[in-house]
């Protein structure tokens, strides 16, 4: 075995003896069960805080630039809708009863929206005006990334992350105090925060987001009707947060599919 693989063998080692199987959420009706393992040495209070710090400095930016929307009709909208969605996330996972959440309204042309590691959302004005979307639709979007933090899909990739800089660097790296280690962490912290999500997790989302709307009394129709406004807008070319997401058909699909194991939950709920 030369020194390279030594290393790898030796940083995969390492990364699994580091790491735990979890299941962040219950499976709910739609079954989401997938175990995950999250690197040990992020735990999920670091990681909201850590996301918590750039979701301010975002907003703070967005504030200076006049286009943080806090008191249109739209942000009001947003905000009703995100709270009746937020009222179901303990369904899936208790703790987050307890979660600093809190939504902003950006005003951007962007097909963009995103709910950060500790229940952080932000929305763009650019999905509101450009596809004309309903309060079922926007909710979709909305239990979609609530979805993605409630999974803890940011720390599920930053825990990937380690295994793969560790593999590069070698295990060394994480044990010392030098810049090396600090490098890494910066390296670890981008790619959890910052890169799309695999077509895994946006299936789990999708589902599990489709449970939290109809809990919440809206229509998981829209979510179809969402996604076909969605291929039409993208002409080729999917918004930022679509970019690794499964195709419109498959996408489609399977919501179709799960659409008739939730409906009972948006009756009940209607009444």
């Amino acid at each position: 075995m030369n020194k390279i693989l030594m290393v790898s063998a030796l940083s995969v080692g390492l990364l699994l003896a580091g790491c735990q199987s979890v299941n962040t959420t219950s499976g709910g009706a739609v079954g989401v069960e997938r175990k995950q393992y999250m690197f040990s040495m992020l735990s999920t209070d670091q990681v909201n805080q850590m996301y918590a710090q750039s979701y301010q400095k975002t907003m703070g930016e967005a504030s200076a630039k006049g286009v943080l929307d806090k008191t249109s009709s739209d942000a009001k909208r947003v905000q009703a809708i995100s709270s009746r969605l937020i009222a179901q996330a303990p369904v899936f996972r208790p703790d987050s009863a307890q979660w600093n959440w809190e939504v902003n309204l950006i005003k951007s042309d962007e097909l963009n929206a995103s709910c950060g590691p500790g229940g952080k959302i932000i929305f763009y004005t650019g999905l509101i005006n450009k596809l004309k979307l309903t309060d079922d639709e926007i909710a979709a979007i909305i239990g979609h990334e609530i979805a993605h933090a409630l999974r803890e899909h940011g720390r599920e990739a930053m825990s990937k992350a380690y295994g793969i800089e560790m593999a590069k660097q070698g295990a060394g790296a994480l044990f010392g105090l030098g810049q090396d280690s600090l490098a890494l962490a910066d390296t670890v912290a981008n790619y959890g925060m910052t890169l799309p999500n695999s077509r895994g997790n946006e299936n789990e989302a999708d589902l599990i987001g489709l449970e939290l709307a109809a809990r919440a009394g809206y229509d998981p129709n829209a979510a179809i009707t969402l996604w076909n406004k969605m291929a039409k807008a993208s002409e080729g070319a999917p918004p930022e947060f679509m970019s690794t997401h499964p195709s419109s058909s498959s996408r489609i699909a399977s919501l179709q599919a799960a659409i008739p194991k939730v409906m009972p939950l948006y009756q009940q709920a209607r009444k």
